[in-house]
């Protein structure tokens, strides 16, 4: 069965609801980060799903970590492994060892650094469990023996959009693109049949419209103010299109009074980021903000998200989680993004690498009045039917019982 498209739509109607009743299975998710960020994210929320779903789910990571509070909230099951080490081989030894005491049916592997950990760990442990890899990247592995070879290794591959599918299945050339990793995305070898299109989920139960003045305040918003923001992290060396909004900024400040341009996040760009908003004569309108651990209540906070994406982007979750509390959302159409934002479809996509169109988005929205109560109400519900966390961890544990062969299996 392959999950995603129109045509797969049918064979998900049971997503929506809680699974019934069926026999538990013991799963193992492997994270050798947890650091932060998009994918260690998606690990969390999907092992904390499984776990209501009725399933025995482990979370296999370093003992250091920034979700220990979090994980501990969950009630997760959490096996530590040692920090970094040559070849992960600790991280493969103590996973294999959980794999081979605990009876692991299923062993799940996030990170592109952890497929063939993860893999192997699944063989050391000689308990024959069924191994999934999910790719959150829109490209295939970098490494020639990983491209050739992990799919003949694995049981499924999740492709979290159909644009990531489609790279892997065919790849990418863009010889022409200012960013030199859409140049050429190569695809991967051999069975596409295991390749499966499952989309990551939202906590809709936290992601909903909900006053926000105090978080407001806390960002130096005043009344009146129209506040744009990035949010996400600006690592280098160009971050998530940081400085292409700041240039955009630029460009309207004049003709917007109200409008405040914010960045929501953390990385090594701030000295950059603080240097262009002076350079470009935005201080006062701009400014990075203070790491903000509550993320519903900045999305409730600010009036528009953009998310000028640069480089490559597998999905986008951020776009539905501002749609999720009803607000509208400034993308790029780059890879995965249109497809994140079809469901809320409020706001507007623009070309990547475009300060212009992104000036002249933001002049288009700038000044909007808030969607009344009853459309915010209906643009979370569009989200949630689509992207809910409940949603995405059900398509993940019928392709689980998929490749165990167990998928009328209601004992």
């Amino acid at each position: 069965m392959q999950f995603g498209g129109n045509e797969a739509k049918a064979a998900w109607r049971f997503a929506s609801r809680r699974t019934p009743k069926m026999t538990q299975l013991r799963i193992a998710i492997l994270n050798s980060l947890l650091r932060g960020g998009g994918t260690d994210e998606h690990c969390l929320r999907l092992a904390g799903e499984l776990q209501k779903l009725g399933q025995q789910v482990w979370l296999v990571g370093p003992a250091e970590n920034e979700y220990a509070q979090r994980i501990s909230e969950l009630h997760l099951p959490f096996h530590p492994t040692p920090g970094a080490d040559v070849g992960h081989l600790k991280f493969m030894l103590h996973a294999s060892r959980l794999i081979r005491r605990e009876g692991i049916q299923i062993v799940h592997g996030h990170h592109g650094r952890d497929y063939w950990p993860t893999i192997l760990a699944a063989r050391l442990a000689g308990r024959r469990p069924k191994v999934i890899l999910t790719r959150h990247l829109a490209k295939s592995p970098g490494s020639w023996a990983s491209r050739r070879f992990v799919l003949g290794q694995c049981d499924a591959l999740i492709a979290v959009s159909e644009a990531v599918a489609k790279i892997l299945r065919e790849g990418a050339y863009e010889p022409d693109s200012p960013e030199a990793e859409r140049h050429a995305r190569p695809p991967m070898r051999g069975d596409f049949s295991k390749v499966y299109v499952i989309y990551g989920g939202v906590d809709t139960e936290r992601f909903r419209p909900a006053n926000a003045a105090a978080q407001r305040e806390a960002f130096g918003l005043r009344a009146g103010d129209f506040a744009f923001a990035v949010v996400g992290g600006y690592p280098l060396p160009r971050g998530k299109g940081q400085r292409e909004f700041l240039l955009a900024a630029s460009r309207v400040r004049e003709k917007l009074p109200p409008a405040r341009f914010l960045i929501i996040g953390r990385g090594n760009m701030k000295e950059i980021l603080e240097a262009d908003i002076a350079r470009l004569g935005l201080a006062g309108k701009a400014w990075l903000t203070p790491y903000c651990q509550d993320m519903p209540a900045a999305m409730n906070a600010i009036d528009c998200l953009v998310h000028p994406q640069i480089g490559t982007e597998a999905f986008g979750l951020v776009v539905c989680e501002a749609h999720a509390c009803g607000k509208p959302v400034i993308a790029t159409a780059l890879d995965g993004v249109p497809e994140a934002f079809r469901a809320g479809n409020y706001g507007q996509l623009i070309a990547p690498e475009s300060v212009e169109e992104l000036a002249g988005a933001m002049a288009n929205w700038a000044g909007r009045a808030p969607l009344p109560e009853a459309e915010r109400a209906a643009l979370h519900a569009r989200v949630k039917k689509r992207f809910a966390l409940e949603v995405s961890a059900g398509k993940v544990l019928e392709l689980y019982r998929e490749v165990l062969g167990m998928t009328n299996d209601k004992s």
